[in-house]
C-alpha cells in the first residue's frame, strides 16, 4: 500500500477516535437524501472538530511551511489543547482571512507554479470546515472522478481509463487542458454551486466568501481562482467540476429512459446496451483527476462533436477556457495519451491478420517529461550522497531510497515500467560507480527489510558506504485495479477498509483524546495518542498491552536537557518501566526488575532510553 493511501486510511481512523465519524456518517447520509444544511458551524466550531483538524493538519508535511506571519505547526503546537480550542474558534467569529504568502515552486516543464499558503491559523480553519463540507460533497460527487477525494489516487483514475481503453474498446480520447484552472476559478458561479449541494449555511458561506478573496502578498485581492496550497482549494476544486462530471454522465451512462433498470452492475450494462442498440446517441466516459481529465469516445466523429460540446460548456457555465496547444483528440491505436504521468495507447494482441475487438491491449510507458524529471532528482541526491561525514550519507542514501521506491510505487502502473526504468538507470549507472565508488554486495552485508523484501533478489543492488541503495532499474509492472467505490462515510464500507488492519484500543484512545495531560502542549498530547497507535497499544520496552491507569509518556532526551515534545523524543511505557528508566539506587532498580519478565530486547531497549537520560546501564 502506498504511503498516501496509507495517510487517508489513517485520516478515517481519527475521525473515529475523535468521536467526529458519526456526525460524518450523518451529513454523508442527509446529504445522499437531498437535505439541506442551514446548522453546519456548530460542528465546525465543536472541540472534537478544532482538534481533529490539528491532528490532520500536524500530519500534512506543509504543516512546516510557514505564512506571512512567520508561523506554521511548532507555534500553536506549544498550546495546551483548551487554549487551542480558544484561539481557533476565536478565529471563526467575525472571521477575517490574513494575507496569503505566494510562493514559485519548479514545474517539470521548467516554468514556475504559483502556490499560494494561507497562515497556519487560516489553515486550521480551513481544514475545520473541510471535516464538515467533504462528506456532504463526497455524497454529490461523481463516482468516477478521482483527485483529492478520501481513499483515491492516480491508480484508480489510470486503471479507469486503461478499462475503457481495453474491454469497452473506446479508442478515441479526447485530451481536454483547462487555462490556469485553480487561477480562474469563478467566485460567484461556486458560491452557486455549493448553494446547490445543500450548503446553505450563511455564516459558512460568508466565511468561505472571505477566503476566496484573502488578499495574496505582493499581488493584492483576487476577483476569482482559488489558490493552491490552501487546504480548502482541492475540495472546492472538485465542487466546480463536478457540475461537468455529471453533464457528460447525463449525455450517456446516466442519460434519463423510459424504462427503470436496477442498479446492479449487470442491469446496467443491459441499459448501455439497449442505448447502443435502439439509439444513435454518442457513447461517452469521463475521468477526471481534479482538472486533468479524459473523454472516451467510440469513434473520431463523435469525438469532434464531443470535443467541440465541452469546450463550449466549459465557456458558457463556468467562464473556463480551454488550451488549444494542449488540448485534442487522440486516436490509442495509433498515438499515445498521456495522463498523470504515464502514456498509453492500444496495440493487437497476436497475430490474427484483422481486427478483432477483443484483442486490442493497453501498452503504458512512463512519459518522457516524467522520466527526464526523475533523472534530475535522481542526480541531486547522487550529489547529496558525495558527502564525506557519515552522518549525511545515512541521511542522504534514506532519502534517495525513499525517492526510489516512490518512484516505483507510483510508476509500476506502466506496463512497460522496467524497461523506461532500466533506460534511466543505463543513463545514472556511471554516476554511482564513478562519484559514488558504490560496490556490490558481500554476505556478511545487512539489508533492512523493507529492503531485502522487494530488491533483495536484484543483481543491481549497489552499497555506498556500508549503505545499501536502491536500483532504479529493478521494478516491475503491478496491475492496478478500478476503485471499489467503498466510502469512508459509510459505516459498512469502513468495516471492510479497516478488515487485517492491526490497530489499538479505540477506547483508550477516546479517553486520552477527552483527558488531555493538564499543563501540557497540544503536541504533547497528541503524540502520545499517536505513539499509543503506532506501538498498537503496548509498552515500547515490555510489549505488554498498555491500560489507562498502567500508562506513561516519557522524553527520550529530557525537556531539561533540551528535549521537546517531538514524536521521535516520546515513548509511551508502564509505570514500572517509567520507574526503571528514571531510577538510580540499585535497590529500587532491582525491585521493580522483579515486577516484569525481562528479555534481552526489552533490557537492550531500556538501557538506551536511561543511557539517554544520563543513567547507568542495567545489568541482568
Amino acid at each position: 500500500m502506498s504511503k498516501s493511501n496509507n495517510l487517508k486510511r489513517q485520516k478515517i481512523r481519527n475521525n473515529e477516535y475523535y468521536d467526529f465519524q458519526v456526525i460524518q456518517d450523518d451529513l454523508y447520509s442527509l446529504s445522499k437524501k437531498g437535505k439541506i444544511f442551514k446548522k453546519l458551524m456548530e460542528y465546525i466550531i465543536s472541540d472534537k472538530n478544532i482538534l481533529l483538524a490539528y491532528r490532520n493538519i500536524k500530519k500534512n508535511k506543509g504543516s512546516m511551511t510557514k505564512g506571512v506571519d512567520g508561523k506554521n505547526i511548532e507555534n500553536i503546537a506549544k498550546l495546551d489543547p483548551e487554549t487551542l480550542i480558544k484561539v481557533i474558534r476565536d478565529k471563526f467569529r467575525n472571521y477575517q482571512p490574513q494575507k496569503v504568502r505566494r510562493v514559485e515552486i519548479p514545474k517539470p516543464n521548467g516554468k514556475l507554479r504559483p502556490l499560494g499558503i494561507p497562515t497556519i491559523t487560516d489553515r486550521m480553519v480551513q481544514q475545520c470546515i473541510l471535516q464538515v463540507l467533504e462528506p456532504i460533497c463526497e455524497a454529490k460527487f461523481y463516482k468516477h472522478s478521482y483527485g483529492f477525494r478520501p481513499l483515491r489516487g492516480t491508480s484508480h483514475a489510470i486503471s479507469r481509463a486503461y478499462h475503457l481503453a481495453q474491454k469497452n474498446n473506446l479508442h478515441y480520447v479526447v485530451d481536454v487542458d483547462i487555462k490556469g484552472f485553480f487561477d480562474n476559478i469563478n467566485h460567484g458561479k461556486l458560491i452557486k454551486q455549493l448553494w446547490t449541494l445543500g450548503i446553505r449555511d450563511k455564516a459558512l458561506i460568508a466565511i468561505i466568501s472571505k477566503m476566496l478573496k484573502a488578499e495574496i502578498e505582493n499581488i493584492g485581492m483576487p476577483s476569482k481562482g482559488t489558490p493552491q496550497g490552501g487546504i480548502l482549494s482541492p475540495l472546492l476544486a472538485n465542487v466546480v467540476l463536478n457540475e461537468l462530471d455529471h453533464w457528460i454522465s447525463s449525455q450517456w451512462e446516466n442519460i434519463p429512459t423510459k424504462k427503470q433498470y436496477a442498479l446492479t452492475r449487470g442491469h446496467e450494462s443491459t441499459k448501455i446496451r439497449s442505448l447502443k442498440n435502439t439509439t444513435k446517441l454518442k457513447e461517452i466516459y469521463i475521468v477526471r483527476y481534479a482538472d486533468d481529465f479524459k473523454l472516451f469516445c467510440r469513434n473520431h466523429q463523435d469525438a469532434v462533436k464531443i470535443f467541440e460540446a465541452t469546450k463550449s460548456w466549459l465557456n458558457n457555465r463556468l467562464s473556463l477556457e480551454v488550451s488549444k496547444e494542449k488540448s485534442k483528440i487522440v486516436n490509442l491505436k495509433k498515438n499515445y495519451s498521456d495522463f498523470l504521468g504515464i502514456k498509453f495507447k492500444v496495440h493487437k494482441k497476436g497475430n490474427t491478420g484483422k481486427e478483432n475487438i477483443d484483442k486490442w491491449v493497453i501498452k503504458s510507458h512512463i512519459c518522457d517529461k516524467a522520466i527526464e524529471n526523475t533523472k534530475i532528482k535522481i542526480k541531486e541526491h547522487i550529489k547529496n550522497m558525495q558527502s564525506p561525514e557519515n552522518n549525511l550519507i545515512k541521511r542522504a542514501v534514506g532519502l534517495y531510497n525513499s525517492f526510489v521506491l516512490g518512484t516505483h510505487n507510483y510508476f509500476n502502473c506502466a506496463t512497460h515500467c522496467n524497461i523506461d526504468m532500466q533506460k534511466l538507470s543505463n543513463q545514472i549507472r556511471h554516476r554511482i560507480k564513478h562519484r559514488l565508488r558504490a560496490r556490490k554486495r558481500k554476505k556478511s552485508d545487512e539489508i533492512p527489510k523493507y529492503i531485502n523484501k522487494i530488491y533483495g533478489k536484484s543483481l543491481e543492488l549497489r552499497f555506498v558506504k556500508g549503505y545499501p541503495i536502491i536500483p532504479i532499474g529493478y521494478v516491475q509492472h503491478k496491475q492496478v485495479s478500478n476503485f471499489s467505490q467503498l466510502s469512508p462515510f459509510v459505516p459498512k464500507d469502513r468495516e471492510e477498509i479497516h478488515d487485517n488492519q492491526q490497530v489499538a484500543d479505540g477506547k483508550i484512545i477516546r479517553y486520552m483524546i477527552e483527558n488531555p495531560i493538564l499543563g501540557q502542549s497540544s503536541e504533547y498530547n497528541d503524540n502520545r495518542i499517536s505513539l499509543f497507535m503506532g506501538q498498537i497499544g503496548k509498552c515500547y520496552v515490555t510489549k505488554v498491552g498498555l491500560e489507562v491507569e498502567n500508562m506513561e509518556c516519557h522524553h527520550i532526551k529530557p525537556k531539561s536537557k533540551g528535549g521537546n515534545d517531538k514524536y521521535n523524543n516520546l515513548v509511551v511505557v508502564t509505570k514500572v518501566v517509567h520507574k526503571l528508566i528514571h531510577a538510580s539506587k540499585t535497590d529500587t532498580i532491582a525491585k521493580y526488575l522483579t515486577e516484569i519478565t525481562p528479555s534481552k530486547e526489552s533490557i537492550d531497549k531500556l538501557n538506551r532510553l536511561r543511557l539517554s537520560i544520563g543513567n547507568t546501564e542495567i545489568c541482568v
